[in-house]
């Protein structure tokens, strides 16, 4: 009997699991399936909370609806009847003190059309003429492993990149546009550069592919993410689940792995996953080498406060699902969901639920990771009251700090990985990374992650 060991309980330790019970079941592999997890709960960064009739969620609030692997495990797991879709709206951009619609014909800020670009609030005169050369002007040195942040301010200029595109991207993906990769973002806009001629227009005959993709465009659970890692654990039945256990050590001893615990007794493995925030990793592996890799990838880190009123949401700007910040403004937080309106099954009153976020890009974001919860508290307060003009006393307050927890995939993110790999192929055979910190910070990239980390198990075992 072969004995698999997965170290680490989130969404992608789980769904390495649930695809490897799943092919030992079907071709009959006589091997040990061990999930272990330091947390006394699994899920990782998805956890739902639940306070005075409102869903909180403390980590990932939705997940891609679109991406390959998401509705295969909803309806293996049955539970696609209690799927809830989230809501649509006008999106804004908070600056000068103002909520400015972001233009409804645009796709993450960017416009699809010259009357879209036209309609913005958010750029000059003098803005929205240099984004029209991107009409004219060819492509003749950028790749997909260019900046994305040159690449969008080369062809569309600096100030609609400044105040309408950069602050929807920099908080999809938590990082400076100048030093993320096209790559690891929106790769098809070098595409639509050479094949229209014009990002505007390649975004314009894609009008409708990103209209269809917007409506049900993510999902969650009637009773919150959390009931997706439920769901998991119940069906797991041919694997052990140890909670509550650090793993201190992954040593090599022939063709073997010695996974050792802190009050846990030793596990000797054929095959080790190692589904752990990158510096976890390294603490587990204890090898000066791989560290070198390791230590170059990045992450971020983000404070999220939910407060919940006992007030209607149909208070908020009609339409509206919530606002980033951009400078100039007299907020502290980097954006505002308004969770009530965007997901309905959150608040089962109807009442007002927020998400503020502040992040590590945030000049602010080393006093605010020092303050006290009641401190915090009164800052989202004052943000939602200079926002929003709402003033009140709020019936719940859920504050999370997601301290360098974040994955931010910089210019030679793809490169790392593969040298990573590279050398855990030679040193440590049947020992595997998985996780966001390399394969995908969304639910769907971890999902996938999981399903290929089992078949490639499998393929060595049969």
């Amino acid at each position: 009997m072969k004995t698999v060991v997965v170290i680490g309980g989130g969404i992608t330790g789980l769904c390495t699991m649930h695809y490897l019970q799943k092919q030992k079941n079907e071709k009959n592999l006589d091997i040990r399936l061990v999930l272990v997890e330091k947390n006394e709960f699994l899920g990782g960064k998805i956890h739902s909370a639940f306070d005075k009739g409102f869903i909180i969620e403390t980590g990932a609030d939705s997940i891609v609806a679109r991406h390959k692997s998401v509705m295969p495990l909803v309806q293996e797991l049955g539970i696609e009847d209690d799927l809830v879709y989230n809501g649509t709206g006008i999106s804004y951009i908070y600056t000068n003190n103002t909520l400015h619609a972001i233009p409804v014909d645009s796709v993450f800020g960017i416009p699809t059309n010259i009357e879209s670009l036209k309609s913005s609030t958010l750029v000059s005169p003098k803005g929205k003429q240099e984004a029209l050369k991107d009409l004219d002007l060819p492509n003749d040195h950028f790749t997909k492993d260019s900046s994305i942040g040159d690449f969008l301010e080369y062809f569309l200029g600096k100030e609609l990149v400044e105040k309408q595109i950069a602050p929807v991207l920099s908080g999809v993906y938590s990082g400076d546009l100048y030093k993320l990769t096209m790559a690891s973002t929106l790769p098809y806009l070098l595409d639509y550069k050479e094949q229209y001629g014009s990002i505007i227009k390649g975004f314009g005959a894609n009008r409708e592919q990103f209209q269809k993709s917007a409506d049900k465009k993510f999902i969650s659970f009637k009773n919150g993410l959390s009931q997706l890692i439920d769901r998991l654990e119940e069906t797991l039945t041919d694997v052990e689940i140890i909670k509550g256990v650090t793993t201190t050590n992954v040593a090599k001893q022939g063709n073997q792995y010695t996974c050792s615990f802190n009050g846990h007794d030793d596990i000797t493995a054929d095959y080790v996953v190692l589904s752990t925030p990158h510096s976890v990793t390294s603490q587990i592996l204890k090898d000066e080498a791989v560290d070198q890799e390791l230590n170059t990838i990045r992450n971020a880190s983000i404070i999220a406060i939910y407060v919940g009123f006992n007030i209607p949401d149909e208070n908020l700007p009609a339409d509206g699902t919530g606002y980033i910040v951009s400078e100039n403004s007299d907020v502290k937080c980097n954006a505002c969901t308004w969770t009530s309106r965007k997901w309905k099954h959150t608040s089962k009153s109807g009442n007002l639920l927020v998400r503020m976020f502040y992040k590590s890009t945030n000049p602010l974001f080393n006093k605010l990771m020092n303050l006290s919860e009641e401190e915090l508290t009164e800052i989202a307060l004052d943000d939602i009251k200079k926002s929003l003009n709402l003033d009140g006393e709020p019936a719940a307050v859920n504050i999370t700090k997601w301290n360098e927890l974040m994955p931010v995939y910089g210019m030679g993110h793809a490169t790392t990985v593969q040298s990573l790999n590279d050398q855990l192929a030679e040193k440590y055979p049947n020992l595997i990374l998985a996780g966001c910190s390399y394969y995908g910070v969304g639910i769907g990239n971890c999902i996938q992650n999981g399903e290929d980390t089992a078949e490639k198990i499998v393929k060595q075992l049969i």
